[in-house]
């Protein structure tokens, strides 16, 4: 999930906040600047700060710690982080383009020679990712279709499980050694009985070919065992087979220059449980004849694809079968999945189906985002590259902080935004490459609690060994607030690449962090206003920017509709939301609120009008969806042409924002009656009053989550999801909160993800994940662990960035002069409506 800033109360208090967001500046160099520098002196320094608190071996094993964190951080620096990436990213897009060249990029070859279990049954094909066809789809592909499968009895059954794909209620009944005719609609899938290769099995192949039967769209062939059976296992028939399959080979041939031609190489035997009159069929035997069929077929190897998935697939379970010959249904389903791939992706193009898919042409909006970015790269190079320039870095909008006036616009180096527009070109291209074009390798995610919570238990690690101390104590300050949000952005990250999503307790969990982001919005932005009251257009503009330069910029380049990106729309809608309801008259403020109940009653009242219309909406769906049908809004909550997405999340997390800016106004005005002690290792309330709160919380906290750990629907949990998720976020920040020791400390681990979170939320949609997050981006292939080691590396450093780049063109494109403001907002105006109006011609 995406993240928004918000700020600790006394953050918006503050009239000099320094730069919110990660930056590699002086200030981060010289962050922590109440430990010693690191150096010579290092190891005394620390142990005096030791020595009044810590004896023997805890002192060595504390020492240890703070001396090991500092030899990290000397060493390994986010600027030199960011040059291996890009090293890393040059080396794999050459390994990955020349492999594709000499070892071929063929996909389609891929999905139907190799794979491996994922478990349950799950396939994985080489480097693309398979669909899970439903029977809509499968019937809308094959319409019009005729598709043959010839050969012996388990060729009959791949053809059930073809076709029930088609229709799961087919029986298999009949006689088996017979034709079988199956239609659908306008789609005929026939079975013909040939369990040899000899010549009744050629005079049907010529009859496709040159007598007057229709052609089949689609041919499945492949026989084998009979002949052995047959024969006894002899050599001689295996040279018969030889000479057979080179006969009808030129038929086959002639046969694939205008249909789909499949040849299936022969599955496994499990040869201790074959009857008597099938032990002559070894293992050995079938090698023999497989290898026979790729001779005697290679030459027409472009016109015949060799099935050989299935067999791969049956190795693994060949001894669940009943006889040893015929596959677990389990398995043959496998081939019959590679095939509906292989024949309906191209047709389809299913987001999660990359196999057998070509690169899609590039859109109109695509075509002009490129060549924005190679004019401001052309422009750059002609003006040169100024070694000397430094960015300059705004504070972060969201989270109310401010900053003095900027220079003047005049005075701003032209290159330093067309350098930022460079990178941010060299960035876009390797989204393209890694989640539009045909070079990185892509694979479907398969849940399993070890790939969830081994991630998570070793980074909960890291960030308690990443700890420090606070500089401020006060409830939700800072540190605190961007330690909550790298914390849980972290966890949604690993649930999203883990397909975590199918275990329910897990999903539940996850939809309360989600509630916790927006919670943190409502919190933050109600904070500034009512502390500020600064309801200025430059501060809108900020937050705007800041929230949707991102996700504009990526829907031009990957060709995705705004809504796509859902929680940036639903944190762009809250946080007009929230601005109306502050900015409307009357605008009530802390300042003239202070010793007047009559103003803080009338800002309740205002916040019970916000509920209300939340509440009128929620239940009135036929008035939502009329109101954001809309066109232009239309263009922008439509996903797939339908606003029922943008429907579900709304009203899933309907009351986080207003539970965020009611918890902000009771904090508040509890911090201004001065009945909260947030002092340094003070406890929040007196000591009888904070165990009671502590011992509640844990019990809440608990309770959600047996609750969560017992949901059986998705629906039903989903319904009650809005109106009790706030029970664990208010729990866990009292809990967080209530004990002084505990505001005192922070993880910078935790923290620095924090402050990048927006970016790490978007960016992982395309070069992290892949295929729109269907599934997971493979760089270094045949090594899953070490794979997501490098492309979660580059993923951080590149939303790093992105997060410095959008901060620099900020300064640009948002001025704090009123004037030079409203030409760029008319500017942006007129861009958005030329965008809304050409996609609805696209």
């Amino acid at each position: 999930m995406t993240v928004v800033d918000a700020t600790s109360a006394e953050g918006a208090q503050s009239d000099s906040s320094q730069p919110a967001l990660l930056k590699t500046t002086e200030a981060e160099a010289h962050a922590g600047s109440e430990h010693a520098p690191l150096g010579s002196d290092s190891v005394s320094f620390a142990a005096d700060r030791l020595s009044a608190c810590c004896h023997g071996g805890a002192k060595m094993a504390v020492l240890a710690y703070s001396l090991g964190k500092r030899e990290i951080n000397q060493y390994f620096s986010i600027k030199n982080a960011k040059l291996l990436s890009v090293a890393a990213v040059i080396l794999l897009t050459v390994f990955h383009t020349a492999s594709r060249h000499y070892g071929g990029s063929d996909t389609c070859d891929w999905l139907l020679s190799s794979g491996r279990f994922l478990g349950d049954n799950v396939w994985q094909p080489y480097g693309c990712m398979l669909h899970k066809y439903k029977s809509t789809e499968a019937k809308f592909c094959l319409r019009e279709k005729r598709i043959a499968f010839v050969g012996d009895s388990r060729i009959r059954q791949l053809f059930y499980s073809f076709i029930k794909m088609m229709n799961p209620e087919v029986k298999e009944v009949g006689n088996k050694h017979e034709n079988i005719p199956f239609v659908n609609g306008d789609a005929t899938v026939d079975f013909l009985w040939y369990a040899e290769v000899n010549n009744s099995l050629k005079e049907q192949l010529m009859l496709w070919t040159e007598g007057s039967a229709s052609k089949p769209h689609v041919v499945i062939i492949g026989a084998a065992t009979w002949s052995i059976k047959l024969h006894n296992g002899k050599t001689e028939a295996l040279f018969q087979y030889k000479e057979n399959l080179t006969a009808i080979s030129d038929t086959l041939k002639k046969l694939g220059e205008h249909s789909e031609v499949y040849w299936v190489l022969q599955d496994p035997v499990y040869e201790d449980v074959l009857s008597d009159s099938r032990k002559m069929i070894t293992n050995e035997q079938i090698n023999l004849y497989n290898e026979a069929a790729v001779r005697a077929l290679n030459t027409s190897k472009k016109k015949v694809k060799f099935l050989e998935a299935s067999r791969q697939a049956a190795m693994k379970t060949i001894s669940q079968s009943v006889d040893g010959l015929h596959l677990p249904e389990s398995t043959r389903d496998v081939g019959a999945m590679v095939l509906m791939n292989s024949v309906c992706n191209k047709i389809l193009k299913p987001i999660d189906g990359s196999c057998c898919q070509s690169t899609p042409p590039l859109s109109f909006f695509q075509k002009i985002a490129a060549g924005l970015f190679l004019l401001s790269i052309i422009i750059f190079l002609i003006l040169g590259y100024s070694r000397h320039h430094k960015s300059r870095h705004v504070p972060d909008v969201e989270s109310g902080e401010e900053k003095k006036p900027p220079v003047v616009l005049g005075q701003l180096n032209p290159k330093g935004p067309l350098l930022a527009i460079c990178k941010m070109s060299l960035i876009m291209l390797y989204f393209y490459l890694c989640d539009r074009a045909d070079i990185f390798m892509k694979e479907q995610k398969f849940y399993t609690h070890s790939t969830f919570f081994i991630p998570l238990i070793y980074i909960f690690v890291l960030g308690i060994f990443y700890s420090e101390n606070s500089k401020e104590t006060k409830l939700l300050n800072r540190e605190q607030t961007d330690e909550w949000k790298g914390w849980m952005q972290l966890v949604i990250l690993i649930y999203h690449i883990s397909g975590a999503s199918t275990f329910i307790p897990v999903y539940m969990h996850v939809r309360v962090l989600v509630a916790a982001y927006l919670f943190q919005t409502g919190y933050g932005h109600f904070s500034f206003f009512w502390l500020k009251g600064d309801f200025g257009l430059y501060r809108v503009c900020q937050v705007l920017f800041r929230l949707n330069f991102l996700v504009v910029v990526l829907c031009l380049v990957m060709d995705r509709p705004y809504q796509f990106y859902y929680f940036v729309p639903l944190v762009t809608f809250w946080f007009a939301v929230i601005y109306a309801t502050m900015a409307l008259w009357p605008q009530i403020l802390q300042k003239q609120a202070n010793g007047s109940a009559f103003w803080n009653l009338a800002l309740l009242l205002k916040l019970l009008g916000l509920l209300l219309f939340i509440c009128f909406f929620a239940y009135s769906q036929e008035l939502f969806e009329a109101v954001f049908s809309l066109w232009p809004v239309s263009k922008l909550f439509e996903l797939q042409g339908s606003i029922h997405e943008w429907w579900f999340r709304w009203k899933l997390d309907r009351f986080a924002v207003i539970n965020g800016m009611l918890f902000a106004f009771i904090y508040l005005l509890l911090q201004k009656c001065q009945l909260l002690s947030e002092g340094k290792g003070e406890p929040l309330f007196s000591n009888r009053i904070s165990n009671c709160l502590l011992f509640v919380s844990v019990v809440s906290f608990m309770t959600y989550s047996i609750w969560a750990s017992g949901c059986k629907n998705k629906s039903e949990c989903n319904e009650m999801h809005p109106y009790i998720s706030v029970v664990q976020i208010l729990a866990f920040i009292l809990i967080r909160n209530i004990p002084g020791y505990a505001r005192s400390l922070y993880s910078s681990f935790f923290a620095w993800f924090g402050k990048i979170s927006l970016e790490l939320f978007i960016c992982q949609y395309h070069i992290w994940l892949a295929a729109d997050t269907k599934g997971i981006l493979v760089l270094i292939p045949g090594n899953p662990t070490l794979n997501i080691i490098v492309s979660t590396f580059i993923f951080v450093c590149v939303a790093h960035e992105i997060s410095q780049i959008t901060n620099d063109l900020a300064q640009v494109a948002i001025p704090k002069e009123s004037g030079p403001l409203l030409k760029r907002l008319l500017g942006a105006g007129v861009f958005l409506v030329l965008v809304l109006i050409l996609s609805q011609n696209e």
